[in-house]
């Protein structure tokens, strides 16, 4: 018999485009079981589901199916302090967080499904300046650990790093250090493309795995600099 997913399918896709063209709340409302069905109720089995095979990953990040509060990101948007009210995000995050971090400036394994824009992420997204200090330090002195991290074969054959970056050097480090440009990083995240067509096949959480654990050198480094358990 065939596989088939029982996660995310067309149909979810579909839902986030008529969402991304209907982004307000009697549209939502009106379709909430839709949302229900495709989106919130697929996410939580795949948290569900990954939970053992992440442990063998590493057993100190959280798989978490809640509704609220857990692996699962709110649909709601933060409007509060910007200027673009719409109120729903257009894209359904799962983030397997360390078991140590609080919110999404931990670090963590994280899976993002928007049509024509699903990716696995790895590593910590905007860490505050205590641990973005700890990175840094640990780059200057594990410099060969951090180019092993970076330049695996597999790491480099799905990831590439990503985030934002400062200008000009980080106070306190060498201008021309080799590593400057790893050090300028306010972000230490990676980004592997996943395809619509690999996000709504049979192989979904596998694949999803599979980049997890090429990332495994890359996030124990993380956790090491941070001193957190891996």
């Amino acid at each position: 018999m065939a596989k088939t997913n029982r996660y995310f399918t067309a149909e979810s896709l579909a839902f986030l485009r008529n969402l991304a063209a209907n982004n307000n709340r009697d549209w939502f409302e009106q379709h909430k079981p839709d949302y229900e069905a495709t989106v919130r109720s697929p996410a939580l089995a795949f948290i569900t589901d990954m939970a053992d095979e992440l442990a063998m990953i590493s057993p100190h990040f959280l798989a978490m199916p809640r509704k609220v509060g857990g692996s699962l990101m709110r649909v709601y948007r933060d409007v509060r302090f910007s200027k673009d009210k719409r109120p729903y995000k257009t894209n359904i995050g799962i983030q397997f967080r360390h078991e140590r971090g609080k919110d999404v400036h931990a670090p963590g394994f994280y899976l993002h499904v928007e049509p024509d824009d699903c990716f696995v992420g790895v590593g910590i997204w905007r860490p505050d300046s205590t641990a973005l200090c700890k990175i840094r330090d640990t780059i200057v002195d594990q410099s060969q650990q951090w180019q092993t991290a970076i330049a695996g074969k597999t790491f480099n054959k799905h990831f590439s790093l990503r985030g934002d970056s400062l200008t000009r050097p980080p106070r306190g480090y060498d201008k021309d250090h080799p590593l400057i440009d790893d050090l300028k990083r306010k972000d230490f995240i990676a980004i592997a493309p996943v395809d619509d067509q690999q996000l709504t096949g049979p192989r979904m959480k596998s694949l999803v795995l599979d980049r997890f654990s090429a990332a495994d050198d890359y996030m124990r480094f993380l956790c090491k600099s941070l001193e957190l358990r891996y």
